[in-house]
């Protein structure tokens, strides 16, 4: 049986952690901005090492596994 958690984890974070789609830290003006589309060099770093820390909670310390049983 194939382990689909690391593939539902990681897709899910992505989505939910690309800068300037629904969240971005830090912002251009504030510290915190919603949706406004717009990233920087700083704002990726951030997210990306956000992406790493909860990747490594989830998938080692956690250990999410889900099957799919046919």
């Amino acid at each position: 049986m194939a382990d689909w958690g690391p593939v539902f984890v990681s897709v899910v974070l992505f989505i939910l952690l690309t800068p300037g789609l629904l969240i971005q830290i830090p912002g251009r003006g504030r510290m915190v901005e919603f949706g406004n589309f717009q990233t920087s060099v700083v704002s990726i770093l951030v997210h990306a090492i956000l992406y790493f820390a909860l990747i490594c909670i989830f998938l080692l310390a956690i250990g999410i596994h889900m099957y799919m049983g046919s």
